[in-house]
């Protein structure tokens, strides 16, 4: 929203509202880490743990243009999309305030991969293979769930720590967009060194990661970028060139198998061009013993994998929680969820989810079958928008106070502050065909004062089940965070 102020616009809860949680609450902020075009990133330190993270602050009077807040948007969907991962600096949490946007994140102390690169001049092949499968491994992840970065670069990755060991993390998502099976692109986005000839003829697609991927490898093996120039035009110049010299030091004692992998992903035609899985098979990184031999488990099958191990009570706890998280939050869902619902009618059959997986990961039918029955929680034979979102969902965003009151009081249909037998078992679809014995025994697992109802803080054990962090959040709600109102919305009244 845009609220009028003189000649400015002041933009006000664009992926929060601003009178909600502030970061200082919870969190100690220390001293600055870096700046951007719009804005800057601190080191924090969260109150209750004492653990480190990174806070990027984007200031809300840099965004000039509702193309700025539609990105800041943006960057906020597909952080929670594509976080957690191996790959990605985990998302912690997200504020607004009037001032700025603030995104907590996981802290890389390890600096970035460029300053390594530049510290060292070049790496052996061996340390070039590790990271760059990391690298691949990131953009396969983002593919997997329909999310193009389109600004691959060494600076935009860093390491967890100082050690030669360290893990690659990507860091900024700042230019990364949603895409669609053979939707094209136009905007001219990226850096000069990296960006792909596609791009530049303003026609592309994700696979313009790829190209970005091969010049980061030629980089990571040489120390210096494939296509040069003194400005940006010559530098555009030369990529539609597209001339790669392997004459020069040190290329003639570099291995085949590594020119050879580079000249698959620096390839014009965007068809033939190795896509991440084909290069993660290739024998440069097996070479290296960097590379198992075994397909990508992507986070949706994780994801789902997980959700068919809850109990049904969890599930429907989830489910009653996920409806109540913001568009931003969930917006990567939807459109994931798009790309496997292929009539539009809004359900995901077996036919579709077994198609959807397939583009991801090699199961077998039985597992498809069973994952569907799984993640089905009203038991209709398909898997509708609000169960595939609840599936999927990284659980973090569930321990929010709001969002764990109003799942609550979604099941709570009498306001007693009580789930009662009744609404345990219609919460888990099974009304009418649940014995009393059945649905008494579920409330036992729970019901940890005897009373044979679920209150609000077995609820927040249920919702958070086998989650440590989670568990941890719903007791500090239970002892007392809550607000006087919001504990009123919830427990029943004494006399």
């Amino acid at each position: 929203m845009a609220v009028a102020s003189g000649a400015m616009t002041v933009w006000k809860d664009i992926v929060r509202p601003e009178n909600g949680p502030q970061p200082e609450q919870d969190y100690t902020v220390g001293n600055v880490l870096g700046k951007g075009a719009f804005g800057v990133v601190r080191h924090v330190v969260e109150k209750e743990t004492g653990q480190s993270y990174a806070c990027k602050s984007i200031s809300k009077a840099k965004l000039i243009t509702k193309e700025d807040v539609d990105d800041v948007r943006r960057e906020v969907e597909i952080l929670n999309l594509v976080s957690p991962h191996t790959t990605v600096a985990d998302l912690k949490q997200v504020y607004e305030d009037r001032y700025a946007v603030h995104i907590v994140m996981e802290l890389c102390v390890g600096g970035e991969l460029f300053e390594r690169i530049v510290a060292k001049g070049t790496f052996s092949e061996a340390e070039a293979a590790r990271h760059f499968r990391r690298m691949v491994e990131m953009v396969a992840h983002l593919h997997a769930l329909g999310v193009m970065h389109r600004d691959i670069k060494p600076e935009n990755f860093l390491l967890t720590d100082q050690t030669d060991a360290a893990d690659l993390k990507a860091c900024d998502f700042g230019l990364s967009d949603f895409f669609k099976p053979e939707q094209r692109f136009s905007a001219l986005i990226g850096s000069a060194y990296y960006v792909a000839p596609e791009v530049l003829r303003r026609s592309y697609g994700p696979e313009c990661d790829i190209w970005s991927l091969g010049v980061v490898l030629y980089i990571l093996i040489s120390g210096m970028p494939p296509f040069w120039g003194d400005n940006e035009k010559e530098i555009f110049t030369s990529i539609l060139r597209g001339q790669l010299d392997f004459q020069s030091a040190p290329w003639p004692s570099i291995s085949p198998a590594a020119k050879d992998l580079v000249r698959r992903i620096l390839t014009f035609d965007t068809k033939a061009r190795a896509n991440a899985s084909e290069i993660l098979a290739h024998p440069w990184l097996h070479r290296h013993g960097v590379a198992p031999d075994k397909p990508i488990d992507s986070v949706v099958i994780s994801r789902l994998r997980n959700f068919a191990g809850m109990t049904k009570l969890r599930k429907a706890a989830v489910l009653a929680a996920a409806q109540h998280l913001s568009y931003e939050e969930i917006h990567g869902l939807r459109e994931l969820f798009r790309s496997f619902d292929r009539n539009g009618d809004g359900q995901i059959t077996l036919d579709e989810l077994r198609e959807g997986l397939a583009r991801q990961a090699r199961l077998a039918d039985g597992e498809v079958e069973q994952m569907l029955r799984d993640t089905d929680v009203d038991g209709n034979g398909v898997i509708d928008y609000e169960e595939f979102v609840a599936s999927t969902v990284h659980l973090s965003l569930l321990e929010r106070e709001e969002i764990c009151i109003k799942a609550f009081q979604q099941l709570d249909k009498d306001g007693s502050g009580t789930l009662t037998a009744d609404e345990v078992a219609e919460a888990m679809g099974m009304a009418g065909r649940m014995s009393a014995d059945e649905v008494k025994e579920t409330i036992q697992r729970y019901d940890k004062n005897g009373d044979n109802q679920i209150d609000f803080g077995e609820f927040l054990k249920i919702l958070h089940e086998n989650d440590p962090q989670l568990l941890r959040a719903a007791e500090s709600l239970k002892r007392g965070m809550l607000s006087p109102e919001a504990a009123a919305a919830v427990l029943p009244a004494t006399a």
